[in-house]
């Protein structure tokens, strides 16, 4: 589950973890454990690009990968949302260790850019490629509740 859920994200996680438009998804991106900032200057970034262009990188070796099977389903008992994905496997992953997997919402897969891009939540992820896949496992990657 979510570490954190940027500020830009807030009350919108739902909505955009439904995939509203044609070409849009979710796409997770790897961040390096070198460089990283701290959550509470994290949860500021209102777009990938901004938050690239500071001192987090994104573990490029690896890749970004896209998430599959984006479920989002209301948990009235509960009063929240809960919002899934399959899980995500990096086939033989190598470079830098990472200590964070970003998942953001891409509203234009064939033509956007990383200031398009959404950040919705970060995932506290310790892992350093050693060329051996390894699979993130994702349950209900966020939970999203009233405030009342």
């Amino acid at each position: 589950m979510a570490n954190l859920v940027f500020n830009i994200a807030l009350g919108r996680l739902a909505t955009l973890a439904a995939l509203p438009a044609t070409n849009d998804a979710l796409i997770a991106v790897p961040i390096e454990t070198s460089g990283i900032v701290g959550d509470s200057t994290m949860r500021d970034y209102a777009d990938l690009g901004s938050l690239l262009a500071g001192a987090s990188n994104e573990q490029t070796t690896m890749g970004r990968k896209t998430l599959a099977s984006v479920t989002v389903g209301m948990d009235n008992a509960n009063d929240r949302v809960n919002i899934d994905a399959a899980d995500i496997t990096w086939t033989a992953a190598t470079g830098n260790a990472i200590s964070a997997v970003i998942i953001c919402y891409d509203p234009d897969t064939t033509g956007g850019t990383d200031s398009d891009c959404v950040p919705l939540t970060k995932h506290d992820v310790t892992m350093t490629p050693d060329g051996s896949d390894f699979t993130l496992t994702i349950a209900d990657f966020a939970r999203v509740s009233s405030a009342a």
